[in-house]
């Protein structure tokens, strides 16, 4: 299957935040569309590994920045490529210091810079879809931050996400040992990379892995 053909499907790019219990966690997903009216309903969905995932499960609520055309990929990689877990990375001092970014009703933060909109939910059913699971959630709020276009997924694939490196000299005699993710920097060793294999720290596809020599 050639996953290069499933970007031609239309998404935006959204910052997933929410907080349970004095901890605070956000992450970038693609997958959100609204499902009802009358109250309004969105259907979210968050990989089930995430660390925000397990947060939203466990608060029913969350706030989604709809990012927008001027977001650049330093925000994509701060929210999307790294683990809460690992970093706390609305940490004071930090690039997005909780102390310094709005709050939604539900007290979570959500981004006014490289977001058009903010929408406040509340969680109302789940389905676990196996990799992911898929929230249906209530809008309680939406606030309208500027009148800059939404970041489309295409338009991050195409613009924002790095090219791939020019190549380099013949490595026809040099020996294949691992293959780096260009996106977030893992490395998979080994000199042969499986067809569907996905990074399991950025997600991204085999399309956006370059060899390591040895």
């Amino acid at each position: 299957m050639d996953n290069k053909a499933l970007y031609n499907i239309s998404y935006g790019v959204f910052m997933l935040a929410t907080k349970h219990e004095g901890k605070v966690n956000g992450c970038i997903t693609n997958t959100c569309m609204q499902v009802a009216n009358g109250p309004t309903r969105v259907a979210i969905a968050c990989i089930n590994a995430n660390y925000t995932c397990e947060l939203i499960k466990k608060s029913g609520i969350f706030a989604l920045s709809l990012l927008d055309e001027t977001c650049d990929f330093d925000t994509i990689r701060h929210f999307g490529m790294q683990s809460g877990r690992d970093v706390d990375k609305f940490a004071p001092g930090g690039s997005f210091d909780i102390n310094t970014l709005p709050a939604d009703v539900n007290q979570i933060p959500y981004l006014k810079e490289h977001a058009c909109s903010v929408l406040s939910c509340r969680v109302l059913d789940s389905k676990d879809l196996g990799s992911h699971t898929l929230f249906i959630a209530e809008i309680v709020d939406a606030v309208l931050l500027n009148d800059k276009k939404p970041l489309t997924y295409a338009d991050y694939q195409n613009r924002v996400k790095p090219r791939p490196a020019a190549k380099k000299e013949d490595a026809s005699d040099r020996k294949i040992v691992g293959w780096k993710c260009r996106i977030c920097g893992y490395v998979y060793e080994g000199s042969e990379l499986p067809d569907d294999y996905t990074c399991p720290i950025c997600k991204h596809p085999k399309e956006d892995f370059e060899p390591v020599y040895g």
